[in-house]
């Protein structure tokens, strides 16, 4: 049998790169997706992958529009059992104490506020239909620095330890949260970033590569599937050893 089979997963920043993996991947071992982006690419999305999957607008930096998303996925399938707050946007580059308040603003919201609003309000869905799994997609930069990205940085780590908390107040509830933190994945995020600022990154990477959105699609139905049951408020790196030197 399928490994999801059955299960009602919602998955953020579903249009294109990492979610867009994530989504092809719940489907392909048997989940029912609502592939939430502001993007429009969610539709196309969604008519390739077929009746499995359901494309939905959403700004997720918006709590209305966040609540429309859980009421959504209530309204169609009674109950979520995995969520997948997956929607980043890389943010300007420049040292901190040139950073614009507004740019700094701006990620925040994407990045940091979304994941808090898509836990605030899918909990309680969850905790009524007797739990499930959330997956955070942080980044190794919530583990170590990267110049002149103070927001995505600071947005990353402040991810990964909401999710700590949550898993934590809710583990009782049947409730498990993980973070996902990977490194440069070939995305439209990396191909923004200077060539050189990558080119460093790949140099210093034991693998002596960046990862394919698949690789992270495959780990998010690990932690979304009964395999990690025993597994919650904790980050796993998929990075290529970036890290670990």
């Amino acid at each position: 049998m399928a490994r999801l089979e059955g299960k009602i997963a919602i998955v953020t920043g579903a249009g294109s790169g990492i979610g867009e993996a994530i989504t092809e991947r719940f489907i392909e071992e048997g989940a029912f997706v609502i592939a939430a982006d502001i993007s429009g690419n969610q539709n196309a999305l969604a008519k390739r992958l077929g009746d499995k999957c359901t494309p939905t607008h959403t700004d997720v930096s918006k709590s209305d529009d966040v609540q429309a998303l859980i009421m959504l996925a209530k309204e169609k399938y009674g109950r979520i059992d995995i969520l997948c707050n997956n929607a980043s946007i890389e943010g300007s580059m420049a040292p901190t104490g040139e950073y614009s308040e507004e740019e700094f603003d701006k990620v925040w919201a994407v990045n940091g506020r979304s994941a808090f609003l898509g836990m605030r309000y899918g909990i309680p869905l969850m905790a009524a239909n007797g739990g499930g799994s959330i997956i955070n997609t942080v980044s190794m930069a919530a583990m170590v620095a990267f110049p002149n990205m103070p927001a995505y940085c600071a947005a990353k780590g402040a991810v990964k330890m909401l999710g700590k908390c949550a898993a934590v107040e809710h583990a009782s509830q049947g409730i498990r949260v993980n973070s996902i933190c990977p490194g440069t994945i070939n995305t439209q995020i990396t191909k923004a970033l200077p060539p050189e600022y990558i080119g460093k990154i790949i140099e210093a990477n034991p693998a002596g590569r960046i990862a394919e959105p698949r690789e992270v699609g495959d780990l998010a139905v690990f932690l979304a599937s009964d395999e990690s049951r025993f597994i919650t408020g904790t980050e796993i790196l998929i990075d290529g050893g970036y890290t670990a030197v």
